[in-house]
């Protein structure tokens, strides 16, 4: 029997699967990660905190396993796509404002660099056709030049930067190569024109102030790229030492997580490598993403990609998301009047605050979907990430009363997954009008054990859900880039097909509770639109 190791940092923590070659989860395991939050917008990690966890999450699987780590073939890394800044000896360089040491990765999510991305949309430039025609403050170059601005002494001792997926594979192995899905997505590298530094625009990077990343042929950002799966090179006897396994396992070309669940549920049920065409996979947790691959590129407004080689080799792929995800349904749960009581009634019986919902919405109305007839959600409490690409953007309620109890909590909460699966649906509308035929959904991350947010999916967007039956599906596509580095399967499709397992379905409804959603999609476009003339309003 061979084995293979699958690494995924998320938002909160970093997790560890040990997998079979059929795909068979053997053993799990998970360990906190802290998030540090100084100012408003501020979201900041420490990569030494990560790499302990990851250590912690790894002794834990190969715990639960019993397998002989000898057996074990290859390693796949996936994480978020956060910054992190090291020195020249390879130690952490603080990216917090007040200088707190450890610090060094600012997360995906944090905001500080809006200003700093509208500077960069309006300076304009060849790689901002590949993400929509507009940067995102989550994305690197905005993050950078913010940190040359403010915090020049940081800018100063600084001597790589790392995407976080990236940076664990170099913590692995003390290789220097990136991975084509990380530069490519978040730090705006052409893939499509070569694998050595030639898709860096360095009249691009010196148009918007960052004309020292080109210097010593982009060594601080890289100058050699590898897709997703292709080893990069063996686990040092140091980093074996930590994590509990023998020096030498092949480790592969990382990818960040969102393209790791993709790759573990695109080829659910599929025919042939052609099928997954038709599939968006929706990877949903803190945040979501939404992907889609293409043999062929297609530009969709809003929308980031097309991405060469970010997912599979040699396609392209489409990304969209959702800022806030699982972060706005717990929010509208923590800010509630009755929030407080339905969490310590959860935390004392052992069950979740989004099981508690579902069953208070039962009992308040046999059909739940048309409780909200009046209740409706504007979702983008944290921005829009796509279609609209607009950061700024805040969140809305409308339908308020006087009622504080739990049913105005189930029916915000309600109205909240709603307008998540009307954000997909204007994902998906946006996809389709560029020509990409989104027909099936195939969903993963924590949300997929969301019963009301997947069946809500199903409706509002009228495609059909797969739902694998790995309770790992984001880990899985992570150990699934460690078997390609290991040689034992031939390609990340072969190995797709070979691991992916089995799933189950979700059919859309049809009839009223179908033309239901046809109108709160309605309303919430032209809340989306209210919103946009309140902020025009405002800044007269």
């Amino acid at each position: 029997m061979t084995y293979y190791l699958g690494i995924d940092v998320g938002t909160g923590s970093a997790r560890a699967g040990l997998f079979d070659a059929a795909g068979g989860l053997l053993g799990a395991g998970s360990h906190a990660i802290a998030t540090h939050r100084p100012k408003a917008d501020f979201a900041q990690q420490s990569s030494r905190d990560i790499w302990e966890a990851i250590c912690a999450a790894t002794r834990k699987a190969l715990d639960e396993s019993r397998i002989d780590p000898s057996k074990l073939r290859g390693i796949g890394f996936d994480a978020t796509c956060s910054l992190v800044v090291r020195d020249d000896a390879d130690a952490p360089v603080s990216i917090d404002p007040g200088g707190a040491p450890e610090q060094d990765v600012m997360l995906w999510m944090d905001h500080r660099a809006i200003p700093d991305a509208e500077a960069i949309n309006r300076i304009g430039g060849a790689p901002l056709a590949h993400v929509g025609g507009t940067i995102s403050p989550e994305m690197e170059l905005p993050k950078l030049r913010w940190l040359k601005r403010e915090l020049p002494m940081t800018w100063a001792r600084a001597r790589h930067f790392w995407d976080l997926p990236d940076w664990l594979v170099h913590r692995a192995t003390g290789t220097f190569g990136r991975s084509l899905c990380s530069s490519v997505c978040k730090w705006s590298y052409l893939g499509h024109k070569g694998n050595r530094g030639e898709g860096w625009d360095d009249g691009f990077l010196a148009a918007i102030g960052l004309e020292e990343l080109a210097r010593d042929g982009h060594a601080a950002i890289g100058a050699q790229f590898a897709a997703p799966g292709e080893a990069m090179g063996s686990l040092s006897p140091e980093a074996g030492r930590e994590l509990g396994l023998p020096a030498g396992i092949a480790v592969a070309a990382s990818m960040i997580d969102a393209y790791a669940g993709a790759i573990g549920t695109l080829a659910l049920g599929a025919s042939s490598p052609e099928a997954i065409e038709n599939r968006l996979a929706v990877i949903a947790g803190t945040s979501s993403c939404h992907i889609a691959v293409s043999n062929k590129a297609v530009f969709v407004p809003g929308v980031w990609g097309p991405y060469f080689s970010a997912a599979l080799p040699n396609s392209w792929a489409l990304e969209g998301g959702q800022s806030a995800a699982g972060a706005l349904m717990d929010s509208v749960i923590t800010r509630h009047g009755a929030g407080i009581p339905l969490l310590a009634e959860a935390r004392a019986t052992g069950t979740s605050p989004a099981t508690r919902i579902e069953a208070h919405l039962a009992r308040m109305a046999e059909e739940t979907a048309f409780l909200t007839m009046h209740r409706h959600i504007q979702p983008d409490f944290h921005g829009n990430r796509s279609p609209l690409a607009q950061s700024w953007r805040k969140g809305g309620v409308s339908g308020l009363t006087l009622e504080s109890g739990l049913d105005d909590l189930a029916l915000d909460y309600l109205a909240s997954v709603q307008a998540l699966a009307y954000g997909t649906r204007h994902i998906i509308e946006a996809m389709r009008e560029q020509g990409i035929a989104i027909e099936t959904i195939v969903m993963s991350g924590g949300l997929a054990r969301n019963a009301l947010y997947v069946r809500e999916h199903a409706d509002a967007t009228g495609c059909t859900i797969l739902l694998p039956d790995c309770a790992e599906p984001v880990l899985l596509g992570a150990a699934m880039l460690g078997a390609v580095a290991s040689g034992d399967a031939s390609s990340l499709p072969h190995a797709m097909a070979a691991m992916s397992g089995r799933y189950r379905e979700i059919k859309p409804r049809s009839g009223a509770i179908a033309r239901y959603h046809d109108r709160k999609y309605r309303v919430m476009r032209r809340m989306q639109d209210d919103h946009a003339q309140y902020k025009a309003i405002m800044e007269e």
